[in-house]
């Protein structure tokens, strides 16, 4: 028997039935395995794109020149070409900010603020336009011209920043001002003669030199001098002589040497010697230095002469400006202290004497009289030093005047706010005294304000000012069409192809051809057109030479 017999003798095998129950059971397994696979992959992704996109949520770029420009990737500045640098912000500061996400209103162009667009684009020259976010125009600026600015801790350690407390304390109690030191008029002193003479010697024969009183000045020789000397003795004999007679002659002789300033001591000297002397010597009447000298020996003077001139440096005035808005705070007896360059280690005393009940037109100034005791002659006069006038001090609050940026018209501080934010804000200013300054209104105790690189800050917020201004409270539904810029790859609009005045009226379904659009090839029928003369001379062809030809062979 063959194999092929054997084959077809055995039965045919059993065909495997699947029941209805596997069937089922076998979809519900593949749909609980595939929506298993399914979540994981989901919560996987959506875990890894959750942290990536509040990583760089959180990741800023921003100019080291330029602060405004910043965005969120890597790249140069639009406006000086330099790389931006990444923003390591304080996310403790930046708690509260986190939890809710930056909203861009708009773009505006880095070269220009005024044009804005609702999504990212280029300007004509290329560069990305730069986001505004929410946070950055939301609100009115409290100050006219200013903004909040926003620097992290790292900027402000870079440009200097640096902040301090508003504190009360006594204030009101100084005024400062410039003094000068001059001469009290009240201790100048002219030497004079009463009778003309002519001098002998001169004792003090220099300008600048210091004389006691007593010191001789200058000797003199003067004919009615000598003159009143021999009556005077010849009065004293007479009394002398004539007992019981009267001795109003004598009293009368004396009396007019004393009018002439001739010393009590050389009087009694001639009568007691009843020698009359050619020459009389003049002592100075006080001690001081001599600060005018019109005598060299020999010279004759006149009666009415001033050969000296002596002034008593004991005590000196400072004669300082006040302004006349601190004028109120001036009165008389007011103690006052005065520092000079060429003393630094030292602090003269005085007090206020005198106000001059004039202002000065031209520097609206009020002078204010000083008095200073000068013992050992150490304030010399035309010296220049800073007067400090002390009254009454009084509480209140009070910063360093670097804080206060006077524009003009305001004053202006920065208080820092928290997390990195500066607010402008107004203040009303009121006494000072050089490096503190009285705060009336606007600040209060506690509150910190910049005092160092403020005009970094005032900057920063003026552009921040002049973007808000730019702009409406939100974002503009659409760019004005003034604000588009059309690509330098567009084509002009066509305008119609002016027609010769000889040329014939077109129908007027014809639609004009653009200036710069290329014709289009229309065939068209060829039709004989009548030649027409031209309206320029043809140029003349040239005369062309008949060739010879060649001879030919027969």
């Amino acid at each position: 028997m063959t194999a092929e017999a054997t084959t077809a003798l055995l039965p045919p095998p059993p065909k495997r039935r699947f029941g209805l129950g596997t069937l089922l059971g076998v979809a519900l397994l593949s749909i609980a395995v595939t929506g298993a696979g399914t979540l994981l992959v989901s919560h996987g992704l959506s875990t890894h794109g959750g942290g990536s996109t509040a990583e760089a949520a959180a990741t800023l770029y921003q100019c080291p020149m330029h602060p405004t420009v910043v965005q969120d990737h890597p790249g140069n500045c639009p406006i000086c070409g330099m790389k931006l640098v990444k923003v390591v912000k304080n996310h403790a500061h930046d708690a509260p900010a986190a939890s809710a996400a930056r909203r861009i209103l708009f773009y505006r162009s880095p070269m220009d603020p005024k044009q804005t667009s609702p999504i990212a684009r280029k300007d004509e020259m290329g560069m990305d336009y730069v986001p505004v976010y929410e946070d950055e125009v939301a609100g009115a600026p409290p100050v006219s011209g200013l903004a909040v600015v926003d620097i992290d801790p790292a900027r402000q350690q870079l440009i200097g920043l640096k902040t301090t407390e508003v504190t009360e304390g006594p204030v009101g109690g100084a005024w400062r001002t410039v003094g000068r030191v001059a001469i009290d008029e009240t201790r100048v002193r002219h030497i004079n003669l009463k009778v003309s003479g002519f001098v002998e010697h001169v004792y003090v024969d220099f300008v600048g030199k210091r004389v006691k009183k007593g010191d001789p000045l200058f000797s003199i020789y003067s004919p009615d001098l000598l003159s009143a000397q021999e009556e005077y003795l010849i009065a004293l004999k007479t009394q002398g002589a004539m007992a019981g007679s009267n001795d109003d002659l004598a009293v009368a002789a004396r009396r007019k040497l004393a009018l002439w300033d001739v010393p009590a001591s050389e009087i009694a000297r001639l009568a007691k010697s009843g020698e009359p002397t050619k020459t009389l010597t003049l002592y100075s009447p006080l001690s001081g230095v001599v600060t005018r000298k019109d005598v060299v020996d020999g010279m004759k003077l006149d009666a009415g002469a001033m050969p000296y001139e002596i002034v008593d440096l004991s005590s000196v005035w400072v004669l300082a400006d006040v302004y006349e808005s601190e004028l109120r705070f001036v009165s008389e007896n007011m103690p006052a202290t005065l520092k000079l360059d060429a003393f630094p280690n030292r602090e003269f005393k005085g007090k206020v004497v005198f106000i001059d009940p004039l202002l000065d037109p031209q520097t609206r100034t009020v002078k204010v009289r000083l008095t200073f005791p000068n013992p050992d002659g150490e304030l010399r006069p035309e010296m220049f030093g800073e007067v400090v006038l002390f009254g009454a001090p009084r509480e209140g609050l009070s910063i360093p005047a670097d804080a206060v940026i006077d524009s003009g018209t305001e004053k202006v501080v920065f208080v820092a706010i928290g997390a990195g934010k500066f607010q402008p804000r107004t203040v009303q200013l009121g006494e000072s005294d050089g490096s503190r300054v009285e705060v009336i209104s606007g600040l209060t105790l506690g509150e910190r304000v910049v005092i160092r690189a403020n005009f970094l800050v005032d900057s920063e917020s003026r552009l921040r000012a002049s973007l808000a201004e730019t702009t409406v409270a939100k974002a503009p539904p659409k760019a004005p069409e003034s604000a588009r810029v059309l690509p330098a790859t567009a084509e002009p609009m066509p305008m119609p192809m002016p027609m010769p005045a000889t040329a014939e009226a077109m129908p007027a379904t014809a639609k004009p051809m653009p200036a710069t659009a290329k014709p289009m090839p229309v065939p068209v029928k060829p039709t004989p057109m009548p030649a027409k003369p031209t309206t320029m001379p043809a140029k003349p062809a040239p005369m062309t030479m008949p060739m010879p030809m060649p001879a030919t062979q027969p």
